[in-house]
């Protein structure tokens, strides 16, 4: 009997035997599990904003939150989008394969391929965008905005694995999985729910309980910068047991690190920067919130 189980604990997990589908067959189309889990993201992450700004400190008012969500929704799918080309495959912006004058390959989202550290750049010009227009404190609106993007990401990763697709490199593990997309046949990583783990539920404790149970929201910048921390951290780790992208994988290779975790640097840095900064500013508790009367 112990050595059935043994065998059994051996075996591969296969990810088609979990009995997963790629969305909701609703008839006349399906709606893909990937699209469903940006919409909840982002409205539980609206929700959530809105419950933030009625209580005490809030740089905005409800009218500032609805121009947000709308600027840093742009953001994420531009960014993006514009960021995977930058950084992982920059011939999507020769890609004009209808003879037109546009790079179409650029403009298929459906045909994959979005970069986290694209998305926060996008975010970040969102952000600027809605703050000066509107004469608010950028880096407390931040704050307030870095608080809710956990909830994107775990719905988001989370959506990657029920696809079967962004899966690990390959493991001995026993909770290691078989993926049908994977030409190898090699057992892998399901690295897609570590990184829900981490960049998604590991964050969304750490950003909850700071704003809710902590002063953290009076000191400027404190949010969004341990927040820009433990995300770049989590994906640092997260990318030793990504599989990386095919046309990366000899780059990945050649400079000891993949471009993610080049990418993820800079971030780390930038997050500690920001933290220092709030909490020497001797001014940063002083800043007033908005009144009702501003919106």
């Amino acid at each position: 009997m112990l050595s059935l189980l043994a065998q059994a604990a051996s075996e591969p997990i296969y990810w088609e035997q979990l009995g997963l589908t790629p969305g909701i067959d609703l008839g006349f189309f399906t709606l893909r599990w990937y699209s469903l889990a940006y919409i909840v993201g982002i409205i539980l992450a609206y929700w959530h904003l809105t419950r933030m700004i009625k209580a005490p400190g809030a740089p905005m008012t409800q009218t500032h939150a609805d121009d947000l969500l709308f600027y840093c929704t742009l953001g994420v799918i531009f960014g993006g989008r514009l960021g995977y080309a930058l950084f992982y495959k920059p011939d999507l912006f020769l890609d004009f394969s209808h003879e037109g004058l546009m790079p179409w390959g650029l403009l298929r989202l459906w045909d994959g391929g979005m970069s986290f550290h694209g998305g926060v750049i996008g975010v970040v010009l969102a952000l600027l965008w809605v703050s000066m227009r509107n004469n608010l404190n950028w880096l407390r609106v931040a704050d307030y905005i870095a608080v809710n993007v956990p909830f994107g990401m775990f719905f988001g990763r989370l959506a990657n694995f029920v696809n079967g697709e962004l899966y690990g490199r390959p493991a001995d593990v026993p909770w290691a999985m078989v993926f049908p997309s994977d030409p190898s046949g090699l057992a892998r990583h399901p690295s897609q729910l570590y990184q829900a783990g981490l960049e998604g539920l590991a964050m969304m404790i750490i950003m909850l309980a700071l704003f809710w149970l902590t002063k953290a929201r009076w000191k400027p910048g404190v949010l969004v910068g341990v927040f820009t921390i433990g995300i770049a951290t989590a994906r640092f780790i997260n990318e030793f047991f990504r599989q990386p992208d095919a046309h990366l994988t000899e780059f990945a290779a050649s400079t000891g690190l993949s471009m993610g975790q080049w990418l993820s640097i800079p971030m780390i840095l930038a997050g500690v920067a920001v933290v220092i900064y709030a909490l020497r500013n001797p001014s940063a508790s002083k800043s007033a919130p908005l009144s009702a009367s501003e919106s």
